[in-house]
């Protein structure tokens, strides 16, 4: 038994918090003293720990109160969804965090200037070099009629549009970067891959808010972080996320794949991840 001063000691929560959840019968000490004093065992300890948790979520003291006091209450089941939140709360603010520290170096200037003649040139170049002559006659044929000025005038006319400045400025923070981030990437069809693979696992999984979610939506951020060259994948996962939820076209050809709501199910796992 351990006594209300020793509880406070051990937790860092002030003795008149514990006198107050004894009060509203959130925490009720194991024994009383002859003398009035307030003892707690190690079963209390354990309670007042999901508490904490609780209110490390910023649930209310009512709420958390009527949850444990729920005949069905599972305390494991409890721990593991709590767990879930915490990560979902840190993913969060690690996301916020990597925001913030690009701001401080530089790289999220808000500031995007035209893509010139030169700079469409440039990316063509990176893409010819980083597949086969037949795959990139193939690509202008499908993209550009035949015709390598077709495609080069309709790629300055995409990348110009202010709905593709503004996604681009969210994942890359500048023109300069986004340039900088067409070079080829090695092994891009082992790339394709393993996203291939993350898509079936996401559609065998289908279980939300659980820790093989999270790890493989972690894998998701970093496959796409090599595929697109980024720093930080998380906006533009949001976005894709957003496309897939809105787009029902566009979700229909992942579940034709994959299986159905799988497409849902990923945005949702992403949005869970990033906490938004």
């Amino acid at each position: 038994m351990k006594t209300i001063k020793e509880i406070s000691e051990i937790t860092g929560l002030s003795i008149r918090t514990l006198r107050y959840y004894d009060e509203i019968g959130l925490l009720k000490p194991a024994k009383l003293t002859e003398a009035g004093y307030r003892l707690y065992d190690a079963k209390a300890l354990e309670k007042l720990q999901e508490i904490m948790f609780y209110r490390e979520l910023e649930i209310p003291l009512a709420d958390i109160r009527e949850m444990m006091e729920c005949p069905g209450y599972d305390r494991q089941q409890a721990l593991r969804a709590q767990k879930a939140l915490m990560e979902q709360k840190r993913n969060r603010l690690n996301g916020i965090i990597e925001l913030i520290t690009d701001v401080m170096e530089g790289v999220n200037t808000m500031s995007f200037k035209e893509f010139t003649e030169t700079d469409v040139t440039l990316m063509i170049e990176h893409l010819q070099n980083g597949i086969s002559e037949e795959q990139f006659q193939n690509f202008i044929q499908k993209y550009g009629g035949g015709s390598l000025d077709s495609y080069k005038q309709l790629l300055m006319q995409a990348m110009n549009d202010e709905k593709t400045k503004t996604s681009m400025l969210r994942w890359y923070g500048s023109k300069e970067k986004v340039l900088e981030c067409q070079k080829p990437v090695p092994d891009m069809d082992a790339r394709r891959k393993d996203l291939d693979e993350l898509w079936h696992q996401f559609a065998a999984l289908q279980k939300p808010d659980s820790i093989e979610e999270h790890l493989l939506t972690a894998k998701l951020a970093e496959l796409y972080k090599q595929m697109l060259n980024l720093d930080n994948a998380r906006a533009f996962l949001i976005d894709l996320a957003d496309e897939y939820l809105q787009n029902d076209k566009l979700a229909e050809v992942q579940d034709r794949q994959y299986g159905e709501g799988t497409a849902r199910y990923v945005a949702e796992a992403v949005k869970r991840y990033y906490g938004v």
